[in-house]
């Protein structure tokens, strides 16, 4: 079985609960150095679009991750781990308002 290219952490998974109970289906992308930099940003799934140049990374608590094909490249060879940190981050990711912001962490 090939190792997982991207993990979620427990508390990471909780804010993501909590969110779901809100916003119902979410989705991950890993933005592209705007705003908070390179951060993993939830959506309610859908809401943002999908395209050619963007590659499926995994699956994480029910959520869909993916990144662009540019960062990919880059990151191909890491395993990923969606983590969260109290802080407000500056960017449109739906755990802002709580207060947290969700981070990676690669190995």
């Amino acid at each position: 079985m090939p190792t997982p290219r991207v993990l979620i952490s427990e508390e990471a998974s909780k804010v993501v609960d909590e969110l779901r109970t809100v916003h119902g289906p979410l989705m991950f992308h890993q933005s592209g150095g705007c705003c908070d930099g390179s951060s993993p940003m939830c959506f309610p799934k859908g809401e943002l679009m999908i395209d050619q140049n963007d590659v499926w990374l995994g699956n994480i608590h029910d959520c869909d991750f993916y990144m662009s094909e540019d960062q990919f490249n880059y990151w191909k060879h890491t395993q990923l781990t969606i983590d969260i940190t109290t802080g407000r981050g500056s960017s449109f990711s739906l755990e802002i308002p709580l207060g947290k912001r969700f981070v990676i962490k690669s190995r």
